[in-house]
């Protein structure tokens, strides 16, 4: 059985999923009540005897796969420690299991994926590694923390077969934590809704969805139904226009072919595509970060440097990027004072009381208490992070902020607060957004314009009624196609629609 575990950003719902491997975070601990598996109580194990059972027994399939591997090891090695360790299977059986995984999981090479490190693979492919891992020793518990949230929607439907599949053929149970309702209908039977730590309202799945008792969960369900902002037409000169830029790491093949776009001033472009399109890249090539083998990008008509080192202070401030994850993006030992206050000292040169101002004014217009300032990342739950993470963006007072997979980590309710923040923000002060995204849903509720990349190339661009109407790109309908419907079964058709295009 699989029971889906759904709530706000800080209900609590890694807290409880942690405690089925009798782990509390740092700063908390357990005071009451009882983890039992198969009868026995967990909690009062030796530190020993947990470690036996974690992996073997229970396994966690994390939020952040980027925050959970080892960088200075491959993937393979990673993958394979836990069933030697445990003495379940020798080097190479394991090797062999993993290589199974990774090709249940559709990862690209499965033979010879695992001898890449982890900044090697996009984190689509490192999400799927890191469920390769806890899969790797058949546990009896799977406790799945977000485990599709940084997929894109075609990766996603592959990930939830494999992972109901898995469940279904080893007999194991899944504790399926989400904020993502359509995602979790399709592998849940029950679910249980918390706010505040609570308990607020459990049933079976469809009634659930269909027949919510309670208005917190009546809110969960209706934001996830969502509408489509009315697109406007922005004229005038581009404030960022990127041209026929071709880019690699390294010695490998292109990641970016032949991309161009623009966008002007108050307007909002989001670039949609599959984990390892090039979407990343692309924004990487527009901040300094990937120096491109051909093209250019001209900010406000004029070009800018290729290469970040070579760009003035003032060109950095006006472009600002708010990554993926804030996991990796904010460093842990820093109070958020610093970590905000940073770009206000460094652009602006103001002396430390007004930092503090501005960085509590900051927090305020993200939606958090400015007694925040003394806190540290580490203290803050995933959408808090990612708040603190655009309020540093924004301490620069950007032109351009191109936004990645920025609202992938909050649940529905906080997504759609930060969607309105930042409209609001546009709104105000003219800023441009560079809105990345595989989360079509959410780019239909900000985009005006979209552009749609594969493999690198922009396959489809434009306006985003006439993008996303038919007839489409054949890639277009097939991104629109695996976007989750908030009903039970809804995966079964996709996966049927699937078999029989391939027959």
């Amino acid at each position: 059985e699989v029971l889906g575990l759904i709530g706000e950003s800080g209900a609590g719902k890694s807290t409880v999923g942690l405690a089925a491997l009798g782990h509390a975070r740092r700063g908390c601990a357990f005071v009451g009540g009882r983890v039992l598996l198969d009868g026995v109580d967990i909690l009062s194990l030796t530190a020993a005897e947990v470690r036996a059972l974690r992996g073997r027994r229970v396994a966690y399939i994390p939020q952040s796969a980027a925050a959970s591997f080892n960088p200075a090891h491959t993937l393979l090695r990673q993958v394979t420690e836990g069933p030697v360790r445990h003495g379940l299977l020798n080097p190479a059986e394991a090797q062999r299991r993993a290589v199974e995984l990774f090709a249940a999981l559709d990862l690209p090479d499965p033979e010879n994926f695992g001898h890449r490190y982890p900044h090697q693979v996009s984190g689509g492919q490192l999400q799927r590694a890191v469920t390769a891992m806890a899969m790797a020793c058949r546990p009896d518990v799977l406790v799945l923390d977000e485990p599709t949230t940084a997929l894109d929607v075609t990766t996603q439907i592959e990930v939830l077969a494999a992972i109901r599949h898995a469940i279904r053929e080893q007999g194991t149970a899944g504790l399926y934590i989400s904020h993502d309702l359509a995602v979790v209908a399709q592998v849940a039977g029950r679910i249980l809704v918390l706010k505040d730590g609570r308990e607020v309202e459990h049933g079976a799945t469809e009634a659930v969805l269909r027949t919510p008792r309670e208005d917190y969960t009546r809110r969960l369900v209706a934001v996830r139904s969502g509408g489509t902002r009315g697109a406007e037409a922005h004229t005038g000169e581009p404030i960022l226009a990127v041209e026929a830029i071709d880019a690699r790491y390294g010695a490998g093949g292109l990641v970016v072919k032949g991309a161009s776009l623009e966008v002007r001033r108050g307007e909002t472009v989001a670039v949609v595509g599959e984990s390892g399109s090039g979407k990343s890249s692309l924004a990487r090539v527009i901040t300094g970060l990937l120096a491109p083998e051909k093209g250019e990008v001209r900010l406000d008509g004029a070009p800018l440097p290729l290469r970040r080192e070579a760009r003035s202070r003032e060109q950095l401030r006006r472009i600002q990027l708010v990554f993926q994850s804030p996991d990796i993006a904010l460093n842990p030992h820093q109070r958020i004072l610093d970590i905000v206050g940073r770009p206000v000292g460094l652009y602006f040169g103001r002396p430390a009381r007004q930092v503090r101002a501005r960085v509590e004014e900051l927090l305020r217009f993200v939606e958090l208490p400015a007694d925040f300032v003394s806190r540290r990342a580490t203290e803050l739950s995933g959408g808090q992070k990612q708040r603190i993470a655009i309020a540093r963006a924004l301490a620069a007072e950007p032109d351009l902020m191109i936004c990645d997979e920025v609202t992938s980590a909050l649940d529905p309710l906080v997504a759609e607060e930060v969607l309105r923040l930042l409209a609001r923000l546009q709104a105000e002060t003219g800023i441009a957004y560079l809105f990345i995204s595989h989360d079509l849903d959410t780019v239909r509720r900000i985009a005006d314009r979209v552009a749609v990349m594969r493999r690198g190339e922009i396959v489809a661009q434009g306006p985003l009624a006439t993008v996303f109407a038919p007839p489409r790109h054949p890639y277009t309908e097939q991104l629109l196609d695996a976007v989750p419907e908030m009903r039970q079964g809804w995966l079964d058709e996709v996966l049927a629609r699937r078999a029989e295009r391939i027959g």
